[in-house]
């Protein structure tokens, strides 16, 4: 199973918002609610969330089971 829960802390750490994510740096509202309710995503959205928060992917999705 994925989880999120990291993306939301490294978010908060940088002071980026999903408002920014949605209106500053593109990312699809639909891919955000995604994020939101721990569905999949691509790996160009884990890359670009990459970019746009400095991070590595470990930053961004846990896998738990």
């Amino acid at each position: 199973m994925i989880s999120y829960d990291p993306l939301w802390e490294t978010m908060r750490k940088r002071n980026v918002t999903t408002y920014a994510l949605i209106y500053k740096y593109g990312i699809n509202p639909r891919t955000v609610n995604n994020l939101k309710h721990d569905k999949s995503i691509t790996m160009y959205t884990l890359e670009r969330l990459c970019e746009i928060l400095r991070c590595t992917p470990n930053d961004i999705i846990r896998f738990t089971s």
